[in-house]
């Protein structure tokens, strides 16, 4: 069994695993758990500092998780637009493939949050397969997302067979992995896994940091391993009250990222979804943050603020409003500081 795997299957997953942990209300915890697992890998649960801090918040159930009766299960509909299982199809040239239900931290905000409780498994052999046949026949498809739960919880065989397959398939252009385990898991990127990874090049990594907090040591490691294997690599980070929705949290976060070849590439405003209410941020504070960012920052560490919008109606940028008015070619602007600038004949 390698280190990552002992990780994993050494978890907390029951209260009782946490009965030495300060602060933690098992009752609490055993009632949230009937209906939304946890599972907390030994690595990230290494990175609490204190009860109610940002790691512990993402990690740990919360009783509002179950007291809340606002939201849906699938505000996305994205069985809607799952002409088969585990294969998502909303934008006319990029698909969705949810290769498996594993996780290896369970996020208390996740958009997928519906699938939590669901018998762990990665996606069926036949189902892999009418996957790639469907996106053989249908040659819009230029752009193939990997993600799940995680699919780097499967092994690097099932990987590689994912990414030899879709690689072969003509009209694909790019493949992307979407995973958090070089946050939640970094133990999980190995230089075997890097050296098979890079072999199916043009492929993008698009890895989820919430907080300055999960960047270590050793998810360092995890990302220089990638970056090194010439992959290239994006992060994307969601809003979270109490976590992050701070612009001097997300500045310090997003500059870090920076120096382990991390481009900032989205921030979301979190999904309506069923359970994980609490974390939700207006998009008017969402705006606000993002202002206090842009100018502040190098360009590079400032992402797109998303909201995707309920219904299948797709991921949309949200901006900070920079035109105070306008009449025929002549714009008032508003920049990053406040200040009034005045053209004409733009």
């Amino acid at each position: 069994m390698k280190q990552w795997e002992k990780t994993v299957k050494d978890s907390i997953i029951t209260s009782e695993a946490l009965k030495e942990t300060p602060g933690v209300d098992k009752k609490k915890i055993d009632a949230v758990v009937k209906k939304y697992p946890m599972r907390i890998n030994g690595y990230y649960k290494g990175l609490i500092k204190k009860r109610g801090d940002a790691i512990w918040k993402q990690c740990m159930p919360d009783i509002q998780e179950i007291n809340q009766r606002i939201g849906r299960k699938d505000p996305l509909l994205e069985k809607k637009y799952s002409p088969i299982d585990g294969l998502v199809h909303r934008y006319k040239d990029r698909v969705l493939l949810t290769v498996s239900d594993m996780c290896a931290v369970y996020c208390r905000f996740c958009t997928r949050k519906r699938h939590m409780g669901m018998e762990e498994e990665i996606l069926k052999e036949k189902n892999i397969q009418k996957a790639f046949n469907y996106i053989k026949t249908h040659k819009s498809i230029r752009d193939v997302i990997i993600s799940g739960g995680d699919p780097l919880m499967l092994d690097d065989l099932q990987v590689k067979y994912l990414l030899k397959n879709i690689r072969n398939i003509e009209h694909v252009e790019i493949i992307r992995i979407h995973s958090r385990t070089p946050c939640v898991l970094p133990q999980r990127i190995t230089p075997e896994l890097c050296k098979m990874l890079s072999k199916y090049s043009p492929l993008y990594f698009n890895t989820h940091f919430n907080h300055f907090q999960e960047i270590t040591k050793e998810s360092r490691k995890a990302c220089d391993l990638l970056a090194d294997s010439g992959i290239v690599l994006g992060n994307q980070s969601v809003l979270l009250a109490g976590v992050n929705d701070d612009a001097k949290v997300l500045k310090e976060l997003y500059e870090r990222l920076l120096t382990m070849r991390v481009r900032p590439y989205y921030l979301y405003v979190p999904d309506a979804v069923k359970g994980t209410y609490h974390f939700r941020v207006s998009i008017a504070k969402a705006c606000s943050i993002m202002k206090k960012l842009i100018g502040n920052t190098s360009g590079l560490a400032v992402p797109h603020l998303i909201i995707d919008l309920k219904g299948g109606g797709g991921k949309t940028p949200l901006l900070p409003k920079y035109i105070i008015k306008h009449e025929g070619r002549k714009y008032v602007f508003k920049n990053f500081e406040g200040n009034k600038y005045y053209y004409a004949d733009i």
